[in-house]
């Protein structure tokens, strides 16, 4: 371990891991640790023993939920948008040839305290149960402008400079009625909260864009794939990927203790007397609390079921966002299911989620709007945990550290993050122009 490397990556989360490929495949010596004896860290799969434990404090879950070793939990749980950054990272890494993908059924919005299909295209919109007729009409005319909008073709832009007027501005000008907004913005846009309103309406006609080219992707229900055996396969697909270009991955290093030079420059990483030297640390959070802080908390719950989500079309698999006016609360409520489908739990059942950015202290009645629409459960576990984002500043220190996962079920702000820390750490950006074809599997099942 008494060499030097380019860059020591610090726990085996999901951001870590992306970074520790990306970094490899630039040819960067990159040496990668967890004080766990797993990979994953807060991003890890739990098995249903693993899973007992955990909640329970115990090992023995009763055997009608059938074999622990057929579950694969994820403790943050998230799907794919089909054409997303995320995926685009991962053919341009080629980690997709250890992966195997399948396309989610579902994705759902809440609006007045019902369940609904997310209508993504013109026609759709023409279909929905959401709008009366005419505001079908107006909210058709919106989605055309937005499928027809093109960023180099000023013919497109209808006389409108989407870098200059708000998401509210373009919205009014369609007339759209505020629910309708709200499922625009929340299902579609994927905003976690009503501030993109006032910020320029460019960002959000992008993202509605990348939702339904998406859509169109697989022609399934939903514009999201998600990984056979659920997310715990990335990580050590990534882990495979940077051992093919010499990475050095060692799990159950205790300590992993970040050291630092005169100038309080990174100088190295010591773990059971040994240090190896280095120029720069990546890590999470959790490998150098002096250097972040507190940011929130999110309020998670989990649930065993044996059937799919009621109002749902029998979908195995699915997202439901609960956009935060709808509640009256200021920032969404997300709901994720998948089953055996996905394999990720046994035959005949399903794992469904619950999550919002906590703000109250109570997860149970805070999260009951999302758990009541699971309708039966067999098993129900609470969890809450803190989020912190980086103060440092690495240009001074060279360190590199991830914000904790959010509560969001889709990847979109996970990998912004990841891109962001490449760019600090390299200068330079991914290529994200790739053949998406590459991560077709899902085709397949």
């Amino acid at each position: 371990m008494d060499e030097e490397y380019d860059v020591i990556v610090l726990g085996t989360g999901l951001k870590e891991c992306i970074l520790s490929g990306l970094l490899s495949v630039d040819g960067l010596k990159v040496l990668h640790m967890d004080r766990n004896d797993y990979y994953g860290g807060d991003s890890t799969s739990l098995n249903l023993n693993q899973l007992w434990k955990r909640f329970r404090g115990e090992d023995k879950p009763p055997a009608h939920l059938g074999a622990s070793r057929d579950y694969n939990v994820d403790m943050v749980p998230k799907f794919m948008m089909a054409n997303g950054t995320l995926v685009r990272t991962l053919i341009h890494t080629d980690v997709t040839k250890y992966l195997s993908f399948k396309a989610v059924d579902g994705s759902y919005v809440f609006s007045k305290g019902k369940i609904h299909k997310v209508p993504a295209t013109d026609m759709e919109a023409l279909k929905s149960p959401l709008m009366g007729l005419f505001e079908k009409r107006r909210a058709r005319n919106f989605f055309v402008y937005v499928q027809n909008y093109n960023e180099a073709d000023p013919v497109t832009h209808q006389g409108l400079d989407l870098t200059r007027i708000t998401t509210r501005e373009l919205i009014s000008k369609h007339g759209l009625s505020d629910d309708t907004v709200d499922f625009i913005g929340h299902a579609l846009a994927l905003h976690r909260d009503d501030r993109y309103l006032n910020e320029p309406a460019l960002d959000t006609v992008k993202r509605m864009k990348l939702y339904a080219e998406s859509l169109a992707r697989f022609q399934g229900g939903s514009p999201y794939i998600y990984p056979l055996y659920g997310l715990g396969e990335l990580p050590q697909a990534f882990a495979r990927l940077s051992a093919v270009y010499g990475g050095t991955y060692m799990l159950n290093k205790p300590e992993c203790k970040v050291e630092f030079d005169m100038e309080g420059k990174v100088c190295g990483v010591t773990s059971e007397g040994e240090t190896a030297k280095c120029k720069k640390v990546v890590c999470d959070p959790s490998y150098l609390p002096s250097k972040v802080r507190k940011i929130g908390k999110v309020a998670r719950a989990i649930a065993i079921m044996s059937h799919p989500i009621p109002n749902t079309n029998e979908s195995h698999s699915i997202q439901i966002i609960l956009p935060q006016k709808q509640l009256g609360r200021k920032s969404d409520m997300y709901v994720f299911c998948c089953s055996y489908t996905h394999n990720v739990a046994p035959k005949g059942k399903f794992i469904a989620f619950v999550s919002a950015e906590a703000e109250t202290n109570n997860p149970q009645s805070e999260l009951k709007p999302g758990i009541d629409l699971l309708g039966q459960v067999d098993e129900l576990f609470f969890d809450m945990y803190d989020r912190y984002e980086p103060v440092n500043e690495p240009s001074l220190d060279n360190c590199f550290v991830s914000t904790s996962y959010d509560a969001t079920t889709h990847f979109e702000t996970t990998v912004t993050d990841v891109l962001s820390m490449y760019t600090a750490i390299t200068g330079k950006t991914v290529d994200l122009s790739v053949d998406l074809s590459a991560a077709s599997a899902a085709e397949e099942y």
